[in-house]
């Protein structure tokens, strides 16, 4: 029901078309800036920090997501002239018991994790809370990363996975390729250059399991939850000068990064546990209609 919404409102193929070709084409070209232009990310990042400090840099990378997400909101309520609880569940209002537990879920397990990292090995670790600068980064995490992560969370699992599925007819293929697409936004990450292209494997698995949950849930409360919880608990709590959030968090990361089993456990172990847990819960049924059925194409 959740994807047929994109059938709603003022119906018309082009539509879709301006929003992901203007958005994509930025991406791209802001690769192809960083890959073939010679620019070294982090010493521009580095740069930047030590002129403006993190919270500045850390604010200026996160405001244009403002007018993103006004922009395809305004988009979608007056050129769709479909509504944004329709772009954001198929339930009679937004189910904010799933965003919130969706988030209490994977701060716990964010929490967790590092607490057991830090236990076995301290070394790899350095505190480096300072009051005042984290006070500032924790109201400028509260107010934007939200708006970041809501503004992928509604293109990809929303504006994308209605837009392709109704005019593909079908299910399976916008859970494959805004899975694909999540993952390649994220390619001119530091982290890509630095762990190297397995972390693609990450990526994409993340959007993948977000797609599912949000197919399975016919709504993306759990995908907000989710992302949410993962980056403003991670710009929080630990960073790294390796990671596209360098921030005044309590704990900065000093472990070399590898491409090895731990950018695989997400994928094969936690994610799967994840989706366990909410169907459980939440009483998931009809798998294969959900996830690979038809959809009536009325655009």
């Amino acid at each position: 029901m959740y994807i047929e919404q994109g059938n709603t409102g003022a119906l018309g193929k082009w539509k879709y078309v301006p929003i992901p070709i203007a958005f994509f084409t930025l991406m791209v070209l802001n690769y192809i800036v960083i890959k073939f232009g010679g620019i070294d990310i982090n010493a521009v990042m580095s740069a930047q920090i030590s002129e403006n400090g993190k919270n500045w840099f850390f604010a200026e990378n996160l405001i244009p997501f403002i007018l993103f997400l006004g922009g395809l909101l305004c988009w979608v309520k007056y050129i769709h002239k479909q509504s944004i609880l329709s772009l954001t569940t198929s339930r009679k209002s937004v189910d904010w018991s799933r965003v919130f537990f969706m988030f209490m879920l994977m701060m716990i397990f964010i929490l967790s994790a590092t607490a057991l990292s830090y236990t076995l090995d301290p070394t790899q670790f350095e505190i480096q809370f300072d009051p005042i600068p984290f006070a500032i980064l924790v109201v400028l995490s509260i107010v934007l990363i939200p708006i970041q992560t809501s503004f992928e969370e509604y293109f990809f699992r929303g504006y994308l996975l209605q837009g392709i599925g109704v005019i593909s007819g079908n299910k399976w293929l916008p859970l494959i390729t805004t899975s694909i697409l999540f993952g390649l936004v994220h390619s001119a990450n530091p982290e890509v250059e630095k762990i190297g292209p397995l972390i693609m494997v990450y990526y994409i698995g993340t959007g993948l399991f977000l797609a599912i949950i949000t197919q399975m849930d016919e709504g993306l409360e759990l995908a907000l939850g989710f992302h949410a919880a993962n980056n403003l608990v991670t710009a929080l709590l630990v960073t790294a000068d390796w990671t596209a959030f360098q921030t005044n968090s309590i704990l900065i990361d000093l472990s070399e990064p590898s491409g090895g089993y731990d950018i695989l456990i997400p994928i094969l172990v936690v994610f799967p546990i994840g989706i366990l847990i909410l169907s459980r819960k939440y009483k998931w049924t009809d798998w294969k209609t959900k996830l690979f059925g038809k959809i009536e194409v009325k655009i």
